[in-house]
């Protein structure tokens, strides 16, 4: 989903098959085994930092990875592999508040967390950890329309333009159920947590009239094609659009008019995690401002660490509108909600006769 460059893999970064992960640690509270077992999106962390953190406090990342939210919850739900710290996104970390997957975090442990997040990024939160109780916010951003400026030459300010002729296999959108649904959905000038069928039906119709048009459904590869001038317009996050535009100047993002979601991924701690205490310990060095830092130039994604953003030495990127827009100046921005098992079921079923069709 959100993800960049290859992990160096010669930096003391520990990846280990699920099956090895099941007998990491036994202790809930002291991480007595000096390890923490962390879950988190491919290619989302500076491996500088994970050996950093090793190398300042003696403990063990075992480190693995996941494509979506939907690869990860299965896994921490059936708990055979016992993460210690794992990085859903809003929808996701609510659905796993609901389903008492979460254990609540001990603030008093997280002293980085709370001086320097910035205060409009846990009200941002509220809207799926209602007490801000279970999360940290890591990475924050938007999702928008990235064009070609030598392929497209009229103002793209709509998400309609994924739907013109002109572009037939020059598209691409985002392989994932509830970003695809998002575009069709506030394009009709519905809400992209709509759980009303009628409004879902038409998404999933507007959907299949688009199919013949896109070239590929992708995750990562929207951003090497992208580069590459493989298409013309993309569906992509404003972090990843930051990263394109640095290697190649003729791209550029815009937030359609009709509105988009405004996404955040935080840190978690599931409730069988077996190195809680490290598993703080952990969280917290990610929330020191020289490595927010870090992770803001490695992997281009907004950061919510305000003293991170005021380190920013590139006055573009510091002041950019894509890493870290005014939001006030746009209307119809949302968050994800958890839909509940209904509401899920629903949009997977519809996803499937889009994708079937």
């Amino acid at each position: 989903m959100k993800k960049r460059k290859l992990l160096a893999l010669t930096l003391a970064v520990s990846i280990t098959a699920a099956t090895l992960l099941s007998g990491c640690g036994s202790s809930s509270s002291g991480g007595e085994n000096g390890q923490v077992v962390v879950y988190n999106w491919g290619e989302y962390i500076d491996p500088e930092a994970i050996a950093m953190f090793e190398e300042e406090t003696g403990i063990e990342v075992i480190y693995d990875e996941f494509e979506t939210n939907e690869m990860m919850y299965p896994k921490v739900e059936a708990g055979a592999t016992q993460y210690d710290v794992v990085c859903p996104s809003d929808y996701m970390i609510q659905k796993m508040i609901d389903n008492d997957l979460l254990m609540q975090l001990d603030f008093s442990k997280l002293p980085n967390a709370t001086e320097h997040i910035g205060e409009q990024y846990w009200e941002q939160s509220r809207q799926f950890d209602t007490d801000n109780m279970y999360s940290v916010p890591y990475c924050w951003g938007t999702v928008g329309i990235l064009y070609n400026k030598t392929m497209v030459d009229e103002p793209v300010t709509s998400w309609s333009i994924l739907w013109d002729e002109k572009y037939k296999d020059n598209i691409l959108m985002q392989d994932s159920v509830r970003d695809a649904f998002m575009v069709a959905l506030k394009l009709n000038g519905n809400s992209m947590n709509t759980t009303n069928e009628a409004e879902l039906e038409a998404a999933k119709e507007a959907l299949i009239e688009q199919k013949p048009l896109v070239q590929a459904y992708v995750i990562d590869q929207v951003r090497d094609k992208m580069i590459g001038g493989e298409a013309a317009i993309g569906v992509i996050y404003s972090g990843e659009a930051i990263y394109t535009q640095r290697e190649n100047p003729d791209l550029e993002y815009v937030i359609p008019e009709e509105g988009t979601n405004i996404w955040i991924d935080s840190w978690v701690i599931p409730k069988n995690a077996q190195n809680a205490e490290n598993a703080h310990k952990f969280i917290d060095f990610m929330c020191r401002p020289d490595i927010a830092l870090m992770n803001f130039e490695y992997i281009t994604y907004s950061t919510p660490n305000v003293t991170a953003q005021s380190m920013i030495e590139d006055d573009d990127i510091r002041n950019s509108s894509i890493a870290f827009p005014d939001l006030s100046q746009y209307t119809n921005l949302e968050t994800y909600s958890y839909l509940g098992e209904e509401g899920d079921a629903l949009y997977n079923a519809l996803w499937k006769e889009v994708k079937s069709y």
